[in-house]
């Protein structure tokens, strides 16, 4: 049986008792010159640096204006066709008044930042570490790199206004489908996502309704949720317009 200590420590918000009383107090620990390094990879360290790509991301692109975000796979080639469609799309967005925001990557996310940047608009890429993947490409103009991929998709939701999602692998469906989630839930207000490439989406589109529709998992107000489009202009408007109507988003709580 634990005897009852009197012994107690307040550290900030911590209150620590018995057993839990540190002989040191916070101060003494953080002006200490001794110990290893390992505490630069602990939680409470990590929780920094994700306050401070936060800080950063939001400082960056608090002033950016409307912007659209892009979606599309790293691994397109330039003769793909669907290259030369995210190039205009890029343009069209310019062209259209508002900044195109891709993954800073190769492939779609180049071509992109390539159209918007030569049809002088703001071309933003948010980069993320990866072991497979350079720097952000040369298009970009207005550039942050992420070490979390959380605090990345934070930046594409808050500041896009819509998205245009074109052929991709795991990445752009997991970009895809975490939109559309937060948009059917109501987390975030109704923007259009537009589906680049019927032959591509056809397929999935069908799956969503045959299958996952049919067994009841969403309802069909869902799907109304994605928009499809096989021209680069036509894109551009839909994605640049109201959009179908989604979830209200619910009201702020202070």
């Amino acid at each position: 049986m634990r005897t009852v200590s009197k012994s107690v420590r307040t550290q900030g918000p911590v209150i620590r008792r018995h057993d839990q009383v540190q002989p040191t107090t916070t101060d003494e620990r953080l002006l200490a010159n001794k110990g290893d390094g390992e505490w630069v990879h602990a939680d409470p360290w990590r929780v920094l640096r994700i306050q401070a790509e936060f800080v950063e991301g939001f400082g960056t692109l608090a002033e950016l204006g409307p912007g659209i975000g892009v979606f599309g796979s790293a691994r397109t080639q330039k003769k793909d066709p669907m290259y030369g469609a995210a190039v205009r799309i890029g343009a069209g967005l310019a062209r259209a008044g508002f900044a195109t925001i891709t993954g800073g990557g190769p492939g779609i996310m180049e071509a992109a930042n390539k159209g918007a940047l030569e049809a002088g608009g703001v071309s933003v890429g948010l980069g993320i570490e990866l072991p497979f993947e350079e720097s952000l490409n040369k298009y970009v103009s207005l550039g942050i790199n992420f070490r979390y991929f959380f605090a990345r998709k934070v930046m594409f939701l808050k500041y896009s206004q819509g998205f245009v999602v074109m052929p991709g692998g795991l990445g752009t469906l997991d970009e895809v489908f975490e939109a559309v989630t937060l948009v059917q839930t109501g987390k975030v207000t109704s923007f259009p996502i537009v589906l680049f490439g019927s032959a591509f989406w056809t397929p999935l589109l069908g799956w969503l309704k045959d299958r996952v529709l049919v067994d009841g998992y969403v309802s069909a107000g869902d799907l109304d949720l994605f928009q499809l489009a096989d021209d680069p202009d036509e894109a551009v408007a839909l994605v640049t317009g109201p959009g179908p109507a989604g979830p209200p988003a619910p009201t702020p709580q202070m």
